[in-house]
């Protein structure tokens, strides 16, 4: 060993590393596209029991028959515990499937098990989706605004997303098409369109049978595979749910469904309707994501949808979502400043806030902290930098006292801040990045 060496080998031994992840240097290039969500990060705050939280879209499940599920679950173990906690199929067992296709005829879909596979939530079907078709690089079209966790997923595969202009009827077919065209004039293609069309999180609104047919349309002339995420489908105040897309194009759509919305989201149980190519992809990714979907929470959720008056159950929950949304229309009527506009839901969890000109959700945040009640920034559901003129409210989880309540904390907390900009300017410069921001669908202003 020369002189040099051992020097730089005491050095080595001397240094002092003051970074907090040593492994920075290891870890793939789609990490860095890994953040903390704009809502899991608030949890620890909004829990606590003295702020109003209108942050978390957590279903409220409150008036699920425990002593029926405890039941449910009891019999399951004693007859047929053996299996149920046993290994399973990567693409889930048959007896959910064949129950899943029982309940997408609510929505107009006539599906065959085989076509199904479980997954952990649809979350977990959007991420195998995404990984099956999206490689670095690749555009993905969402809504604008979308949901913070198809964000997060198209993010950590390294897609780039492109944003398509919404109204008061969901996506624009106009936007969309001129999206597209101009992605072919970039030497680009969208791998798919994600698209919410049933009380969208976080705008709250619905597409039409009109539009979605018209959707369809503009995907068909441009070639475009569509993603119809669909977890609050059964969970509309009025009628029957609209017709899935999934139900007017069987080749062109990938279906992502949920019991977390319409059961309990600690089963953890979702599923993915695609064309039969690509689920056989879908079963040899969740084989190596998972070997296999949890089994006895399939067997679970199975034994329940045979066992119990599910339909039952769901317009039980969508009174109580009723009255939650009613209370936070009225809250919102009664103590939003003056220049305040929202959506209104037919149905689902969330109404979409666009705030006086001159207000920014995400600086406005602490403060309403501070005014113990919480919130979601309008930047977190969208990929470029925008939105920071409006805020996401949800209504599923407290009570409709602590929603009126809450708003009623907000409208002083938005009071303030626009007092504040009367006296001393704006703080965002009108044409600015943050202003230049979809146009708010709600018609209801103050």
């Amino acid at each position: 060993m020369t002189a040099a060496d051992a020097a730089a080998g005491l050095a080595r031994l001397q240094r002092r590393d003051t970074r907090l992840d040593s492994y920075v240097d290891r870890y793939a290039a789609r990490t860095h596209g890994m953040t903390a969500s704009a809502i899991r990060a608030l949890f620890a705050v909004a829990n606590r029991p003295e702020v109003v939280s209108l942050a978390g879209g957590m279903p409220n499940i409150s008036d699920l028959p425990l002593d029926v599920v405890g039941s449910v679950l009891n019999e399951l173990v004693v007859s047929d515990g053996r299996r149920a906690m046993q290994y399973g199929s990567g693409q889930g067992e048959p007896v959910l499937r064949e129950a899943i296709c029982e309940v997408m005829k609510l929505e107009g879909i006539t599906a065959h098990p085989d076509d199904v596979t479980v997954t952990v939530g649809s979350q977990q079907g959007l991420d195998l989706v995404t990984r099956l078709f999206c490689d670095p690089g690749d555009v993905v079209l969402c809504e604008a605004p979308s949901y913070v966790g198809a964000l997060g997923v198209f993010r950590a595969y390294q897609a780039e997303v492109v944003h398509v202009a919404m109204d008061e009827h969901g996506l624009l077919p106009g936007a969309l098409a001129e999206a597209l065209a101009a992605l072919k004039t970039a030497g680009k293609k969208a791998k798919f369109l994600y698209t919410i069309p049933n009380f969208q999180n976080p705008a709250g609104i619905s597409q039409p049978l009109e539009r979605r047919t018209e959707i369809l349309r503009v995907a068909e002339e441009g070639d475009l595979l569509v993603v119809e995420d669909n977890p609050y489908g059964l969970l509309g105040f009025d009628g029957d749910p609209v017709p899935a897309m999934r139900s007017l194009d069987a080749e062109r759509v990938v279906y992502l469904g949920s019991f977390s919305k319409t059961f309990a989201p600690g089963f953890r149980v979702g599923w993915v309707l695609a064309p039969h190519a690509v689920r056989e992809k879908l079963v040899l990714a969740q084989e190596s994501a998972t070997l296999c979907p949890p089994t006895f929470s399939q067997f679970a959720v199975a034994s329940y949808l045979h066992n119990h008056d599910w339909r039952g159950q769901i317009k039980l929950f969508r009174e109580m979502y009723r009255e939650r949304r009613d209370a936070m229309l009225a809250g919102l009527a009664d103590h939003m400043p003056a220049g305040t506009s929202w959506t209104v839901p037919g149905g689902g969890f969330f109404v979409w806030v666009t705030l006086p000109p001159g207000l920014d959700s995400h600086a406005m945040l602490p403060r309403a902290v501070t005014a113990r009640v919480a919130y979601v920034p309008g930047t977190g559901f969208y990929a470029d930098g925008l939105g920071s003129r409006h805020m996401r409210l949800s209504y599923c989880f407290p009570t409709p006292e602590r929603i009126i309540e809450g708003t009623r904390r907000l409208g002083e907390v938005m009071q303030y801040e626009t007092d504040v900009l009367a006296t001393f300017g704006t703080m965002v410069e009108s044409g600015s990045p943050t202003d230049r921001l979809y146009e708010s669908p709600g018609t209801n202003q103050r």
